[in-house]
């Protein structure tokens, strides 16, 4: 498949933190919520699958009928001519304003080469990290979350983010799953994340 052991544990080894931050279960914790977060974003999984529906994480390189090209106007990330920016790699990094703050953190112009996100495993990882370990004001990054390095705000508090796996999704999809009641999507985060916590 796409996704390998030695492109996760190369694209790990360029984000200092990641995995190694805290006790010996805060690194679980955070290694965990990580493959869980991405295994749903790429799930090829459904209900009756073989061996359940979360034993089918990584299925998925890229979004299945993306609905736009994902270019919005930018002076500072500004989209290339005939490219998108759709939902590529394990977090499904889309949007020409984090391809191209994630290349330039990693070293590739991914405004104009967005396909490197789908074409090569070790900077699809690196995207993906790049995304878990970096704040987005006003939202805390995933690994100060799930390490505990996050304290929440009273208006955090006021709307019930805490610190947990729950804010990571709030911080990955918010916008679309959280704050209306149950939603099958985050109950299979959940699902990823205690298999995952099992695993380890």
């Amino acid at each position: 498949g796409f996704y390998t052991y030695n492109a996760f544990i190369a694209a790990a080894n360029s984000f200092s933190g990641f995995g190694t931050t805290g006790d010996d279960a805060k690194k679980k914790r955070e290694i965990a919520a990580f493959l869980a977060q991405t295994s749903h974003e790429t799930t090829g999984g459904w209900a009756t699958a073989p061996d359940g529906p979360y034993a089918w994480g990584y299925c998925f390189v890229q979004e299945q009928n993306p609905s736009s090209d994902y270019c919005v106007a930018s002076s500072q990330w500004p989209c290339a001519a005939g490219k998108k920016y759709y939902g590529r790699g394990p977090i499904q990094i889309s949007f020409n304003y984090n391809y191209g703050p994630a290349g330039r953190a990693i070293g590739s112009d991914l405004l104009n080469n967005p396909d490197l996100v789908a074409t090569d495993a070790t900077i699809s990882f690196k995207t993906a990290l790049w995304f878990w370990m970096t704040p987005q004001s006003p939202k805390p990054s995933c690994h100060d979350v799930i390490t505990g390095s996050w304290t929440p705000s009273n208006a955090d508090q006021a709307a019930g983010r805490l610190p947990g796996y729950g804010v990571t999704t709030n911080i990955i999809n918010g916008g679309l799953e959280c704050g209306k009641g149950y939603d099958a999507r985050v109950a299979d985060r959940i699902g990823f994340y205690k298999r995952y916590w099992d695993l380890l």
